[in-house]
């Protein structure tokens, strides 16, 4: 994204309270920075707008929901048939277990992140969902032993 945006200190500070704990309630941003809630609330609003903030979503633990596996899945893709890629990938959003999926240079055209309740869910759904799309040619799949950890972006 080619964005002319600038974010100036306090952009940053309350990008940087909501990175912390993003439920933060506004009025506490707002008292840490400050400045005003309404001010807090037009700067948040603002940095929408520009695509600076994605969104606000609740995060799951996929543990906590019985999902016990998480494995990436590279996935190959004939495009020598009348389908699209495009095609494809509405094909693969369908599959709910599947959080991610990047279209990727190298070897790939896929590369998806899934999350199963086991390791024969996960064959399930690679069989059944996956491999059934004939225009997947090919597919690599690597089992994530843990997850060391995630994080946003640093705000500089």
């Amino acid at each position: 994204m080619n964005n002319p945006f600038r974010l100036d200190s306090l952009d940053k500070k309350i990008l940087k309270i909501l990175g912390e704990n993003a439920r933060t309630p506004y009025l506490e941003v707002a008292r840490l920075c400050k400045v005003s809630g309404a001010a807090i609330h037009q700067r948040i609003q603002r940095m929408e707008e520009a695509g600076v903030i994605k969104a606000s979503v609740l995060q799951t633990h996929p543990g906590g929901l019985g999902y016990m596996t998480c494995a990436f899945i590279g996935i190959q893709i004939n495009l020598n048939t009348i389908s699209t890629h495009e095609e494809v990938f509405d094909r693969i959003k369908k599959i709910p277990e599947i959080v991610e999926c990047h279209h990727i240079t190298g070897k790939y055209s896929l590369l998806i992140k899934i999350y199963t309740r086991n390791n024969e869910h996960l064959k399930q759904l690679i069989v059944e969902k996956i491999q059934s799309i004939p225009e997947i040619t090919f597919t690599e799949t690597f089992i994530s032993l843990e997850e060391g950890f995630t994080r946003a972006l640093p705000v500089d």
